[in-house]
């Protein structure tokens, strides 16, 4: 059994980890938020220590590790806003855990760098939660592509549309300063997704940016790609809204629509498994969708109208 803490156990994706330190077998011992909503807590792990103060936080997990009669930990989960991220992963390093970082794991690339190097000095590692690697249709999906022998680029259209309201645009998630914006905070496993399927990307423009909406064209090594993501009600498919539904979903490769709507559930369980057996998603891997979706939110606005999604076309 290996022993965890935890940051930003008050947010979104929390119990999801919660879930997966759980059903691998393990035990969290300790948890930080500033905000104290972390009842959740008694649903997974009855007798953790919850911290609402990070310098507290910092020194527990030290102690830990300093005291030879207590238990250190030995990996630091990171759920916390997105540029809290690099500082939580040097954390993890310092106090001799290893991180495993929800998505995106820094917002600019060169931080990993910093973190690599980390790495070397401390013999920790950083893991990262890339779960559409491990969704059961989208390896079937890999195997298809890799086995396609035909040499040509594939066309795609990657539409992602999830719905919010007033409250995102006041929280930390729409500061693209501590977000990285749509692309970054919504968008980086697609794309990362998108690198995995098609390899390298080559070219980049877009077209749309905006507080709640953006969208583009990449180039991979073999596939183009039209992208279009939102946060926008507006935006949602008049069927998807007369089913009471609040997000769109859709990849289309050559036309042909790519179930994925299932099979969510156990996701991060699987990614956690990965890593505790010594094959997770590490800093390596994850670079290239950081670069790129750097690259994307820097990028200055294209007028091509051959490389749009069709979204924005029929506006």
């Amino acid at each position: 059994m290996k022993n965890f803490g935890l940051t930003g156990v008050a947010g979104y994706i929390a119990p999801r980890h919660l879930k997966a330190i759980k059903d691998t077998g393990n035990n969290l011992i300790a948890a930080l938020d500033p905000h104290d909503s972390v009842g959740i807590l008694d649903r997974y792990f009855r007798n953790t220590q919850y911290f609402s103060d990070f310098d507290r936080f910092d020194r527990h997990l030290e102690k830990l590790k300093r005291d030879k009669s207590k238990q250190p930990v030995d990996y630091l989960s990171i759920c916390s806003p997105n540029h809290l991220h690099d500082a939580h992963i040097r954390l993890a390093l310092r106090v001799g855990a290893d991180a495993i970082c929800e998505k995106p794991i820094v917002l600019n690339p060169w931080n990993l760098d910093l973190l690599q190097e980390l790495e070397e000095e401390t013999g920790k590692r950083v893991y990262t939660i890339l779960q559409l690697r491990v969704h059961p249709s989208l390896i079937a999906l890999k195997e298809k592509i890799s086995n396609d022998k035909s040499n040509r680029k594939h066309e795609v259209n990657l539409t992602y549309i999830t719905s919010r309201g007033p409250w995102y645009g006041f929280s930390w998630k729409g500061d693209p300063s501590k977000s990285g914006g749509v692309a970054t905070n919504i968008g980086v496993h697609f794309f990362d997704l998108l690198i995995w399927l098609f390899g390298d990307a080559q070219i980049t423009k877009v077209h749309l940016n905006e507080k709640d909406k953006m969208s583009g064209f990449v180039e991979f090594k073999d596939a183009t790609v039209k992208w279009y993501l939102s946060i926008d009600r507006n935006d949602l498919p008049e069927e998807v809204v007369a089913q009471g539904k609040p997000t769109f979903r859709s990849i289309k490769i050559d036309n042909e629509e790519i179930e994925f709507t299932e099979g969510f559930t156990d996701l991060h369980t699987r990614v956690y498994e990965r890593t505790l057996s010594g094959n997770g998603f590490g800093i390596d891997i994850a670079r290239p969708s950081i670069q790129l979706v750097y690259k994307i939110r820097n990028k200055a606005l294209s007028r091509d109208r051959e490389t749009m999604h069709p979204i924005l076309l029929n506006k």
